[in-house]
């Protein structure tokens, strides 16, 4: 028998909106509210993304050190993360995404996060909903053991994601004919993990996501409502 896997993106799919930038305001106004005055320099960094002189994992790398900082304590930034995860889950999680994420618990499937987002705040939101294992990207640390901007391996995004969750079944021991994979996901990026998938579900999808789920034949789903 074949074991089940309930892969989720995160951002927008299970969220109402996207986490990256609300977690770098957050850190900042707990650990350096200074640093908010460097905004202007963050609008001239997506503007550099823009032209393409910036790539994904590169923009994300300044961001972070401009708004958290170039190293801190693992301790100061979980405090961090998990007060940002208490506010996420207080505000920003649809409930028909909670309610998809307990049915393919109670059909006994192994529930798991596969986010770009960092893996030291994406770990605690995954936790409090009840995920059994979370894929994200994660940072590395300095000489001193802080937490640093620079990103530990591939940004979990696109071809990456795929990767990386092959990566995590390989680590598992699990075969990838003996597992049936469902996931969901709101945006076309995540294309490579849909085609992974048996049963691929576009979820909240974005214009582009929802033509190529009418063209894959992948469900689409509509969790956008009140909470």
């Amino acid at each position: 028998m074949k074991v089940g896997l309930a892969i989720y993106d995160m951002d927008r799919t299970v969220t109402r909106r996207p986490t990256y930038a609300a977690f770098l305001l957050h850190a900042a106004l707990r650990l350096a509210p200074w640093r908010l005055l460097l905004l202007p320099f963050s609008a001239l960094l997506s503007l550099g993304y823009a032209l393409r002189l910036l790539d994904r994992a590169r923009l994300k790398e300044l961001n972070y050190t401009l708004l958290v900082g170039r190293g801190v304590a693992p301790e100061r930034l979980a405090a961090v993360a998990e007060s940002f995860a208490r506010a996420q889950l207080a505000t920003n999680i649809l409930p028909q995404a909670r309610a998809a994420i307990e049915a393919d618990r109670k059909a006994g499937r192994r529930l798991v996060l596969a986010t770009a987002s960092y893996e030291l705040y994406a770990a605690a939101i995954g936790k409090a909903l009840g995920f059994d294992d979370v894929i994200a990207t994660r940072t590395q640390s300095d000489a001193r053991g802080r937490v640093v901007a620079r990103i530990d391996g591939a940004n979990c995004y696109g071809d990456a994601k795929r990767d990386m969750v092959e990566a995590w079944l390989a680590q598992e021991g699990l075969a990838r004919d003996a597992v049936h994979i469902r996931f969901y996901s709101d945006h076309h990026s995540d294309a490579p993990m849909h085609r992974l998938a048996d049963e691929a579900f576009a979820a909240n999808p974005n214009a582009r996501l929802a033509r190529l789920a009418a063209a894959e034949g992948w469900e689409v789903v509509r969790w956008k409502g009140r909470r």
